[in-house]
Formats: C-alpha cells, structure tokens, sequence
C-alpha cells in the first residue's frame, strides 16, 4: 500500500516536493489556494527576469553605435512587455502542471485550515472536504512586507505582486528598500524609462563591500537615483502625485519627494496566517515555522520548509528542503549542504556569491588570501561589449581550500556555479586552475583570479613587491 503525503501550498518547495514524493512511490496531494508555481514562478523569479530581458536589450540599444549599428528610433510598448511576461508565466505554469498530472500527483485547488495533527479541512470552490494524514508538509511560502507607517494604503503605494500587474509604464517611481528585490525593479523601470528613486538604508547589504562600493557609481552612471542612509516615514497624495516624507538617519534630517507610485520593497514574511498551526499544535514564531535539521516540526509527521520557515527565502533553497524533507518522510537520507547556497542579483551588472566574505573570514578569524581578476581583461567579456565587474576568489591562506567567490559581471548568475561546486567539494584553488577552461570563455576570468590565488594567473600583471 502506497504512503499517503499531503503537502500544503503548490510553489516551488510544494511541487518539487510532490513530484520527489510521487517518484519515491507515494500517493501525494497536493493542496494550493492560488496558482501552481507560487511566488516565484508567478510573482516573482520568473516574470522580473523576463522583464529584465527587456532592460538587458535597452541597455544594449543605449550603446549600440559601439557595434557598428545604427538604430534611428524605437519604442516601447509597456502593454506588449507586461502580455509577454504574462506569456512566459503562463508557459511555465502550463508546464507544471502537467508535470504534477504525469507523475499522477493528486492537486486540489483550496485553502488548508488544521483541525488536528493529522486532519486538515479544505475550503475549495465546490464546498468543503477533509483530508487526513500521518505525513503532511507545509510549504506555504512568504509575502511581501508593509510597514506600518502613515499613508502605507494609498492606491499608488504598491508591493511587488501589484507593480507586476500594471499596464500602464510609471513616468515616475520611488522604491523603499535596496534589497533584491528593489534593485531588480529599479534596473527594469530605470531601464524602461522611468524616473527611478531607490530610498535606502545599505545597498544590498549581503554582498561583499568591495561590490557595493564600485556598485554604487554604476547604478548613478545609468540614471538611477540612490537616496543613501535614508527611511520612508510617511506617504501622503499631492498634486497627482505622491509626497513622500524621508528620514535620513546620518544626518537626522526629513525630506519629501514625489512619485507616481512607491514600491515597498522592504523584504516578506513567512506566510501561515491561515492555517490554524494553533490547533494542530506546532511552534511558531514571527521568524516562521519553528523545524529541526530535518525540516520536522514539534508535532511528528508534521514538516515545513521553504519561506515558511524563514531563513534564506530563495527558490533554490526551497526545492532542496522540499527534496530533502520528503526524502525523510519516506524513510531516505538526504545530504544537501545547505552552508554553500549561491546567491544572484539580475541587474546590469549581474552579481552572485557564494560563500564567505572577506569580512565573514575576519569575524571568523580564518586566515585568508584573495584575487581579483577584471573582466576588462577577459577576451569574451571585451568581445561582448560588456567589462564592468570582475571576480574576486577568497582561499584559505593555509590549505588554499576555496572560501568564497563574489562575481560582478556578464553572466555572473550562470558563472557562480562552478564555484559552488568547487567549495561544496571541498577543492582547493590548485583543483580549479589546473582544471582546462575553454578560450574565449567568460569562465576563463574565475580560472584567472583563482591562479592569481597562487601567484599563477597568466593574465594578471604580478603584486608588486613591498
């Protein structure tokens, strides 16, 4: 007899579960109130990088004489973009779907609500039913975050799932927050044309300080506007626009500024409002969730992963929980390592990181080396037109294990990965340089700042001696 797991919520950590659940033999429904795909597939990774495609060819059109290229004019149809990104969710969606039909996954569209440890009520279109379970899995995911401020419900005060919904391009936008999220949609909308004003406390602070600091005149060089230090106090409607009341905390300071809309980029919480944790007796905090190292809450049979228990609320990391919660509720042994999760950011220039900063070795009083190689120094970089960033490797100065790798640069996200690679694999910086990378290559600028770990890189003018 096939083991019966319910999982609640059908985003990325819900049907990448059930699919592992229903390849391992289990009879696996699957329980979403909304849309197959969830936050990122619907709101959020997959609609802003098809936007972003569409800032990527802007950028290129905004210097396309250097190609040799003469284009008179053009425009934008906003509508035209919005429908395409519509059509690349829906093609994804459609995808999942039958993913989750092939593998025989059993999907109800309806809110789960506990009624015990074991028992859930489900509220769909057609009426109620209950479902009851030894094995259920909560995977209900994040929302964005709206501080409690005056004004935070005025119509063109907006969270990212709104701002993917407009039809009409903004003349004029203040993002709170330069996180992620408030960057990706400022390099889209500034890229669109619109007046771009990002409010914010730290530029993206979870990357290394090296690339924010060189990050900074970039993002001004293309027309965005950084408010540093700087907090929304208050919203209010002025003449047609919005006046929006700032606090700049360096200097203790408050200014107003207009925009059509703001956008509360200022980060998401986990989401279990409505799924009676209460009644089925399961810990929880506002952090999320509350789980072991095997995703199980304090109620056995009961598990959670992905946004729902806080932590890295990244898409990535939410498959592998899912993967590896599953894997244990159905009596396997999974072996993610969850201490190297490769972080990106899709902006021109693209960012990613993996690993430790040079500031994480110091706090951990490891003894470390470091290399930077330019991609202005780099074939395939130059051939493209596109030399902003570069690749800095971080190695342990005794072992030469490979630390952390920070990439700024053309195709940064799909460049990352080897270096997760290599530290997951616990390699060290020989491993990587004596490993043959293709010419012309992007990849040849991780290969070069790697050898420059160990005074080998052959492109690299050599330190000078002191």
């Amino acid at each position: 007899m096939k083991k019966e797991l319910i999982i609640i919520g059908g985003g990325t950590a819900g049907y990448v579960g059930a699919i592992r659940g229903a390849q391992l033999g289990a009879k696996v429904t699957l329980i979403e109130k909304a849309e197959i795909g969830g936050t990122c597939l619907n709101r959020g990774c997959i609609p802003t990088k098809a936007l972003l495609r569409n800032a990527e060819i802007l950028s290129t059109l905004s210097h396309i004489d250097d190609f040799g290229i003469s284009v008179d004019h053009y425009t934008i149809d906003f509508a035209k973009i919005m429908a395409r990104k519509d059509q690349v969710v829906s093609q994804l969606v459609k995808g999942v779907e039958q993913l989750l039909r092939d593998n025989q996954v059993e999907v109800i569209a309806g809110e789960a609500t506990f009624l015990s440890s074991n028992r859930l009520k489900v509220t769909t279109p057609e009426g109620e039913l209950q479902l009851e379970s030894d094995r259920i899995l909560i995977a209900t995911g994040s929302v964005p975050t709206r501080p409690d401020i005056p004004g935070i419900s005025l119509k063109h005060v907006i969270t990212s799932d709104e701002l993917l919904e407009l039809r009409e391009l903004p003349k004029s936008l203040a993002i709170a927050g330069s996180g992620v999220i408030g960057i990706e949609f400022a390099s889209i909308f500034n890229a669109l044309g619109t007046e771009v004003t990002v409010i914010s406390s730290t530029l993206l602070k979870r990357i290394d300080t090296e690339i924010q600091k060189r990050l900074a005149p970039i993002l001004k060089r293309q027309g965005l506007k950084i408010l540093k230090d700087s907090r929304v106090q208050s919203v209010a409607e002025g003449d047609g626009l919005l006046a929006i009341t700032l606090h700049d905390k360096k200097k203790d300071i408050s200014s107003t500024i207009q925009a059509e809309y703001l956008l509360m980029a200022t980060g998401r919480r986990p989401y279990f409002d409505t799924l009676g944790l209460d009644q089925a007796g399961v810990a929880y905090s506002s952090k999320g969730i509350t789980v072991n190292q095997n995703f199980e809450t304090n109620i056995p049979g009961i598990y959670a992963v992905g946004d729902a228990i806080g932590g890295l609320m990244l898409a990535h990391v939410a498959a592998h929980e899912a993967l590896d919660a599953v894997e244990t509720i159905l009596g396997h042994s999974p072996s993610t390592n969850y201490d190297v999760v490769p972080d990106c950011v899709f902006i021109e220039p693209e960012i990613a990181y993996v690993g430790m900063t040079e500031e994480m070795a110091l706090e951990k009083e490891i003894p470390f080396k470091s290399s930077k190689f330019l991609f202005a120094a780099n074939g395939k970089s130059l051939a493209l037109g596109n030399t902003d960033g570069f690749v800095k490797v971080i190695a342990h100065e005794e072992t030469n294990k490979i630390l952390g790798v920070h990439i700024m640069g053309p195709h940064a996200s799909d460049l990352i990965h080897e270096a997760a690679l290599a530290i997951n694999n616990d390699l060290d910086v020989h491993s990587v340089a004596h490993t043959i990378h293709a010419h012309p290559t992007l990849s040849e600028a991780f290969a070069e700042a790697i050898s420059g770990i160990s005074e080998m890189a052959i492109h690299m003018s050599p330190k000078k001696k002191k």
